[in-house]
């Protein structure tokens, strides 16, 4: 029996609620899975059709990981087939009382605080009692032995991802309709936030639009930055060539990135964040579209540099600009995307779990 504790579970959305649900499901297929996870508004039609247990854990934030803690504790109390207990952040262990195996999965974002630190002190002490500490990329492996987590105990396991969904022929007429004459084809799907730069591709698109007339921008997401980047578009004349989405189906978003001609997004840090690795970019190397990523991050062990797509400085412009205009010249953006999309085989669930199943089994 293995114990699941996360706060990043569907139907919540996100790169972090899709590997949690990945390594469950999978892990649920070959053995018994437990899962504790944060209550959701639209739970109950999700929990449904689950094959596995779960139990939402509800009330204010701030006392959340208390009552998690507790009922967690009760559990284990009273179910001695327990063997492993695997939690998505630190902050979910500290107060489990047990001598079960612990494995803490790390993403970067969530261990980046400052060396010596009251945080960084809680981070390293949860850490350093855990069994195993699991990172999704070397740069988050790295960062975790920079603030002080012992290098014998991290091991480094890129996320999985499922086969990829079958595009919707009559969706993908209509986005090929809604997309006539514009080309070439650039995507982001993305909470739209500092560390996602969407500002920067915005800016390089103005130079971009001088070279490639009929270029496009498909943004796909939400976040605090809508408002800004919409006035920045509207600031840089670029109404005709942005195209902002949110709210939309999985088979509208399959749509849109499968007749796209790049993924775009050359993270950066900024302040605590930073982009541990990058599921998106392996979401869109299955439909052949290769992906821009920021050298700021874990985006290199998703992108195969010059063979998968391109890595490059995000907090540069000219670099975002001539990187881009590398891959739309001459069309080695499909050089790029057959490659992606043979690249991307090895990230596959069956094959990412059998890495799991040697620290768990």
């Amino acid at each position: 029996m293995n114990l699941i504790i996360t706060r990043n579970f569907p139907p919540d959305v996100g790169g972090m609620q899709n590997l949690m649900f990945g390594l469950t499901k999978s892990l649920s297929e070959h053995m018994m899975v437990k899962v504790f996870a944060d209550e959701h508004y639209q739970q109950e039609k999700f929990d449904e059709d689950l094959s596995f247990s779960i139990e939402r854990v509800g009330g204010p934030k701030i006392f959340r990981k208390f009552r998690k803690a507790s009922l967690i504790n009760n559990y284990l109390q009273k179910n001695t087939k327990v063997k492993n207990i695997i939690s998505d952040h630190w902050k979910s262990l500290e107060n489990i009382n047990t001598k079960i195996r612990k494995i803490c999965l790390i993403h970067s974002k969530e261990i980046n605080h400052k060396k010596d630190s009251f945080l960084n002190k809680r981070v390293v002490r949860v850490l350093n009692n855990c069994d195993h500490v699991i990172a999704n990329s070397n740069f988050t492996k790295n960062l975790g032995i920079e603030i002080g987590v012992s290098e014998e105990k991290i091991k480094v396991i890129n996320p999985g991802v499922f086969p990829r969904e079958e595009v919707n022929p009559k969706i993908e007429e209509k986005i090929l309709k809604k997309l006539e004459g514009k080309e070439p084809r650039l995507i982001t799907v993305a909470r739209f936030d500092k560390r996602k730069n969407h500002e920067k591709v915005i800016m390089a698109l103005r130079n971009l639009k001088q070279k490639y007339p009929d270029i496009v921008y498909i943004c796909i997401g939400y976040g605090d930055e809508e408002d800004n980047l919409k006035k920045l578009v509207k600031e840089l004349d670029l109404n005709l060539q942005v195209m902002f989405f949110k709210d939309i189906s999985d088979d509208l978003k399959n749509a849109l990135i499968a007749k796209s001609n790049i993924f775009v997004m050359p993270s950066i840090i900024h302040k605590k964040s930073v982009e541990g690795f990058g599921i998106v970019y392996l979401e869109a190397a299955q439909y052949g579209v290769p992906s821009l990523g920021g050298k700021d991050g874990g985006a290199s062990d998703a992108i195969d540099h010059n063979k998968t797509g391109l890595i490059c400085d995000g907090n540069n412009l000219e670099d975002i600009y001539s990187s881009l205009d590398s891959m739309i010249e001459n069309k080695k953006y499909i050089e790029f995307g057959r490659n992606a999309k043979e690249y991307v085989s090895k990230f596959e669930w069956k094959k990412t779990l059998e890495n799991y199943k040697k620290i768990i089994c």
